[in-house]
């Protein structure tokens, strides 16, 4: 949306923000945030979920007006936001959708449209019309549709913008967002998570566009560190207020260990002073009652007030959040280090098994893969060599066929543990035997290591070659697995041409995926933990849900909130949830450091490094590739 606000102005600063308070029935969620954005700023906004980002971003728009202080914009400012909504839009098509948001388009085009039809001899509309073809044309607006439309191209939408708006899915119309965003020209843009659904071609020219535009400042609320190393400044929402850090994610990293290194000292004398005040009201009062002398048992009263009224104000500050990442907290001075340690704010526990349990039992094995749909060929050539304490990253763009490939792997099994749930699809595969396995001094392996994942296979014949003699064999039936799955490519029964696919029918698999199963969304929390626990034949009882509330962060009153009103940082925590249940040996993540904050995905990924099992990974996030590793598999083209 666009939102004009006319107030004072001051040369470098386009916003003054101050919000007093801003509160959810008794529960306050923001008291004394300050902070203010120049022209061209580039400012990245963080914070533990729930802290009150994108209700900060509401405030900013104008949506929200139930806060109080002050929110103030430099004289004739536009400000552009991301929509999280988009009610009443759903029959307009995505380019029209766009085209609204620019900036005079539509007077402009009006304008071009209707005179010639009605200025005749008018002089005053003539001049308004040859005035409106020279801005249309500075502008740059007869070249804007397929401007737009390679923008589009370059999102994977392509063929959507005579879409309707409500056809798209959630991530669709999030990258939709971010187009509108890109031709807004506002002064001000708040972008909310935009990197969540782009592939990494995608993000890259995400993060090269907000890095060319020097005029337009931006407030962008991610906790994508590709994203936070390119910002001008972070600002993070933290105990109530906004914490301001001069520079990129690493300048961040270094103030913030500094401040909460000094946060934690004042913390520590706050403590020693409430032990001794406590010790001094005990003090006065034994003194007192051994006084005899009125004015000597008035002046030990007056103190020990006085010590009661100190402590009792004192007991009200709330603790600070501490969090430091994990390599400051390593450089840490001895006492610090202590400190942190005693005071670190809490995160979730990830319970997985250490290295100590390590083989090298084989879990995956694809052999010179060759997968389409129909006629059409999502990739060839490849090939994975996945063994226990070990990682393999699926690189490739959205709609390359990842997970169209984890499907067919998933789909050999069956069963409630290894499920990518969206929807139901059938996989018509005509599958050689995967892998002669040969029983060799009781140890089992495979009888061929499978070629470089590099190589294509030089004998493939055409996707339609293929179709038409599988069509005409009548010898070889196909097997046929049922797998769930939500969207992407899988529209129609992906085909494996040719090769091999093999996952152990024995291996415990534990799915992240970016939905939640549609059956537990109408569940509160606390019974969809139950019904998870319940399919899968795993013991479930009330002491082990209260545990994993604890260990994920979730409080007493998330305990009967349904799954479909969780904020999206707490679903993917339910997701991960969802992940551990069956005690996995091989973990299948679909980018899942989306909606998670900073120290989430820090203990995430020092959970996965000690991990004994295997990782099978698709991952946008640079810091997250670079910490777990692996093989990387090239899907489709690069």
């Amino acid at each position: 949306m666009i939102h004009i606000a006319i107030c004072y102005n001051i040369p470098s600063m386009i916003a003054d923000i101050h919000i007093t308070e801003k509160s959810f029935g008794d529960k306050t969620l923001m008291r004394d945030v300050k902070f203010s954005v120049d022209d061209g700023e580039k400012v990245g906004v963080v914070g533990r979920n729930g802290v009150g980002k994108s209700t900060l971003f509401g405030i900013l728009a104008g949506t929200d007006t139930d806060y109080t202080g002050e929110v103030i914009f430099r004289r004739g400012i536009t400000v552009a936001s991301t929509a999280q909504e988009h009610h009443g839009l759903g029959d307009q098509t995505v380019l029209s959708y766009i085209l609204a948001g620019l900036p005079e388009y539509a007077a402009l085009k009006k304008i071009i449209d209707e005179y010639p039809e009605t200025m005749g001899d008018n002089m005053r509309k003539i001049e308004e019309y040859t005035q409106a073809l020279e801005r249309f044309d500075q502008k740059g607006f007869y070249q804007i549709e397929e401007k737009i439309e390679r923008e589009l191209d370059n999102f994977q939408l392509s063929g959507c913008s005579e879409r309707p708006l409500g056809s798209l899915s959630g991530g669709q119309k999030r990258l939709v967002e971010i187009v509108k965003i890109m031709h807004a020209e506002a002064h001000l843009a708040l972008i909310d998570e935009p990197t969540n659904h782009m592939d990494y071609v995608a993000k890259q020219q995400f993060i090269d566009w907000m890095s060319s535009q020097p005029r337009q400042a931006m407030l962008i609320i991610t906790h994508d560190r590709d994203v936070l190393g390119r910002v001008d400044r972070i600002i993070e929402l933290k105990d109530g207020q906004a914490v301001s850090y001069r520079g990129n994610y690493d300048a961040y990293l270094k103030q913030n260990a500094q401040a909460t290194a000094a946060g934690m000292n004042n913390f520590e004398q706050v403590e020693k002073r409430m032990t001794n005040l406590r010790q001094k009201v005990l003090d006065y009062q034994r003194l007192k009652e051994k006084s005899r002398n009125p004015g000597t048992i008035q002046k030990f009263k007056r103190l020990e007030n006085e010590a009661r009224a100190e402590l009792a104000e004192l007991s009200e500050m709330d603790k600070p959040t501490f969090w430091i990442d994990k390599d400051s907290a390593e450089q840490l001075d001895y006492k610090s280090a202590e400190r942190y340690g005693k005071f670190k704010a809490r995160n979730i526990r990830l319970s997985m098994k250490d290295a100590a349990s390590r083989s090298q039992h084989v879990l995956v094995r694809v052999e010179d893969a060759a997968v389409g749909v129909g006629e059409r060929l999502l990739f060839e050539g490849v090939n994975i060599d996945l063994r226990e304490g070990e990682a393999v990253e699926l690189r490739g763009r959205n709609g390359a066929g990842k997970t169209t490939l984890i499907r067919m792997l998933l789909g050999q099994r069956g069963g409630s543990d290894s499920s990518l749930s969206d929807k139901s699809i059938v996989l018509q595969t005509a599958l050689p035997d995967a892998f002669d396995l040969e029983e060799t001094a009781g140890k089992r392996t495979a009888a061929a290591a499978p070629p470089s994942a590099a190589r294509v296979h030089s004998s493939l014949k055409s996707p339609l070659e293929i179709s038409r003699e599988r069509s005409a064999e009548t010898s070889a039936p196909r097997e046929r697995f049922t797998v769930s799955g939500g969207g992407g490519v899988a529209a129609a029964a992906p085909i494996l041409y040719s090769g091999n696919l093999f996952l152990d029918p024995q291996v415990r698999v534990g799915v992240y995926e970016q939905e939640i199963d549609e059956r537990y969304l109408a569940d509160p929390l606390e019974v969809a933990i139950e019904k998870l626990y319940l399919s899968r034949d795993l013991p479930i009882s009330d002491t082990k849900i209260r545990q994993l509330l604890a260990d994920y962060l979730f409080t007493e009153a998330d305990r009967m909130t349904p799954l479909a009103r969780l904020s999206g940082g707490q679903k993917a925590r339910f997701q991960i949830i969802t992940m551990l249940a069956n005690d996995p040996q091989l973990l299948i993540l679909d980018e899942p450091t989306n909606h998670l904050d900073l120290p989430s995905i820090e203990e995430l990924e020092t959970a996965l490094a000690k991990y004994s099992g295997a990782i099978l990974y698709v991952s946008h996030d640079n810091y997250f590739r670079q910490e777990i590793g692996g093989e990387v598999v090239q899907i489709g083209a690069v």
